[in-house]
């Protein structure tokens, strides 16, 4: 990349302490990378509010402009050039050669986010940092005296300083609870990323790559994965983890070492390994830390670039939690729990993919499912095995799909069905007869809210009058992100008429307690950990089955809702902002808006 070099009468600053964004501006401009009215326009647009980003992070993000060819300057030019300007070396961080062992032992998680500084090199006699503020050098002095090393500095992006230490000291710790559960693993690792590079065949079978796979298990579940991506790349393969429904990438990989990982898995699945040419599904079972049983789904793509694999963790502790645990207010829970009681009918959960739907009906069955009834399921696929159920897997291939499911468990004297999703009119009609024929169905819809469930039946074909005989109830579902309980901190410039403008008409009493994400080692610099449940639940009575005709109309039914005790999604999660568990951000990107 062309940079910018200042000259000499230029490379010594008069400045102490962090930087701050107007100077950068200042040298920008002195240095001819900027011209005048782009310094004038990115001072008046930076200075329209405060804010806590990296200065750096912060100019990146207005889009200004070389005036040598009007190109935009991102945060790694930038940092380039402050890199040239300030005398330091610059640094593209390289997780493939940085040993992550190493560089946690030579400096605590907590200094490092402390200081946001990050060691990326160590040898006998010096340790080398990575940092953003180029003129904050107070930690130098300690850290060679605890390392017993000279500190060599090097400028490195904040955003990457901020990601990385997050990935090197979780998959540090991950290593080191390895070795000490006796899986050596730690140098293996280093030596399989060794033998990629060096472009030899490597077997599926090979120790090394047993090893890895074993450790890449215990890495997600110490991190909390709900899913594992393995991808190919053009140069290398990438690793990238679901947490908390936001995917982050762990680590990179020569593609040999991936392909091995990949036929490695698709062995213990029970997959064709040879065949990479059409998808393929597989399962695992597998032990955490603790000792606990895990059930892991696998799905394979051919890609552009080589085999993808995506597997689903099932964890028993978060997928069959118990009913109590989901996070349903008082109110709500006291209204689902009369409702799963009714001798029959139909209780239909929606949401969008990934909105917690099947945790919620699994939590639900595994509560009615006592010794007098006959709990029984049809899903595509089975998510996770559990004992109370009779559960049975739909098979297309064989011409066995959710009808041809539900009209066998007909014959099978079931009290409680649930079938995994409503996707046509043969399976709401099936579903509609059992129901009439004294059963409770469980199922789920694909709508934004609890009313629309109504006129999607209609849209599959069932007239008013069987939705008004048949349906008990419905709950819309979400899942947002919950506040990192060791790094978060009141939000003072948060107020109460956010919150009261946020759930008009409704007024919120009790203590308002507005946080905001920071971000920490434990939670990967997120500012979040873990998700709780939003719900809206909509109980058919005698006055909502009246708006049900043959063309209703959306806001009589909602208004109804309401009418009769349901909380729409936003004020559910209101509520939850009011009390310090999550923010405003997280409830307006879930949440569809308040009618």
């Amino acid at each position: 990349m062309n940079v910018p070099t200042p000259t000499a009468s230029r490379a010594k600053l008069d400045h102490a302490g962090p930087i701050d964004w107007r100077r950068l501006v200042e040298w920008l401009h002195a240095d001819g990378v900027i011209a005048q009215e782009e310094a004038t326009r990115t001072i008046a647009r930076c200075a329209q509010a405060e804010s806590v980003q990296h200065p750096l992070v912060r100019l990146a993000s207005v889009s200004m402009r070389r005036a040598v060819d009007n190109k935009p300057l991102d945060i790694e030019l930038l940092t380039q050039w402050l890199a040239a300007r300030v005398g330091m070396d610059y640094l593209r961080i390289d997780p493939l050669k940085v040993d992550v062992s190493k560089v946690a032992d030579a400096m605590g998680a907590v200094y490092a986010e402390r200081h946001r500084i990050l060691p990326v090199g160590v040898n006998a006699s010096e340790i080398t940092v990575a940092t953003s503020e180029p003129f904050v050098i107070d930690w130098v002095a300690e850290v060679e005296r605890q390392s017993r090393r000279s500190v060599r500095r090097v400028l490195a992006s904040p955003q990457e300083i901020h990601r990385y230490t997050a990935e090197f000291y979780a998959l540090a710790k991950s290593v080191k609870a390895a070795n000490k559960n006796g899986t050596n693993n730690g140098a293996s690792f280093e030596q399989l990323v060794e033998l990629g590079k060096s472009n030899k065949q490597i077997d599926a079978n090979d120790q090394s790559v047993v090893q890895v796979v074993d450790w890449l298990w215990q890495y997600a579940f110490d991190q909390r994965a709900s899913d594992i991506h393995l991808e190919p790349r053009r140069e290398q393969g990438v690793i990238r983890f679901r947490i908390d429904g936001v995917l982050h990438q762990v680590y990179q990989m020569p593609m040999g070492v991936l392909n091995a990982m990949t036929a490695r898995i698709k062995l213990l699945g029970r997959m064709d390994v040879i065949e990479r040419r059409r998808p393929q599904d597989g399962r695992i079972k597998t032990r955490n830390p603790g000792g606990d049983e895990i059930e892991m789904r696998i799905s394979t793509l051919p890609t552009a670039f080589g085999e993808k694999m995506v597997m689903r963790i099932f964890d028993p502790d978060n997928t069959v939690k118990d009913l109590d645990a989901l996070g349903f207010s008082s109110h709500d829970g006291q209204r689902w729990e009369a409702l799963v009681k009714q001798p029959h009918g139909i209780i239909l959960v929606t949401g969008p993919t990934g909105s917690g739907k099947t945790t919620t009906l699994y939590a639900t069955l595994k509560r009615v499912a006592t010794e007098e009834v006959n709990v029984s399921t049809v899903e595509d696929p089975i998510e996770m095995i559990e004992p109370a159920f009779n559960q049975t897997q739909v098979q297309p291939q064989l011409d066995f799909g959710f009808v041809q499911g539900l009209r066998a468990l007909m014959r099978q004297d079931p009290d409680i069905i649930m079938v995994g999703e409503i996707r046509d009119t043969e399976t709401a009609e099936m579903a509609v007869q059992a129901a009439l024929t004294g059963h409770l169905v469980f199922s789920t819809l694909h709508t934004n809210d609890a009313p629309s469930a109504v006129t999607r039946l209609m849209e599959l074909g069932i007239p008013q009058y069987l939705i008004n005989a048949t349906l008990l109830g419905v709950l819309a579902q979400r899942l947002v992100r919950t506040l990192c309980k060791n790094c978060k901190v009141r939000d003072e410039d948060s107020t109460r008429e956010q919150l009261t403008e946020l759930v008009k008409p409704w007024q919120i009493n009790g203590g308002y307690k507005p946080y905001r994400p920071v971000g920490c080692v434990d939670c990967r610099m997120t500012g979040y950990m873990g998700r709780m449940g939003l719900y809206e639940l909509l109980t058919v009575t005698d006055g909502f089955k009246a708006k049900v005709v043959a063309d209703p109309s959306i806001d009589a039914l909602r208004r109804q809702a309401i009418a009769d005790g349901m909380r729409p999604l936003r004020l559910a999660g209101a509520l939850r902002m009011a009390e310090g568990q999550t923010v405003i951000e997280e409830i307006l990107a879930s949440t569809p808006p308040l009618a």
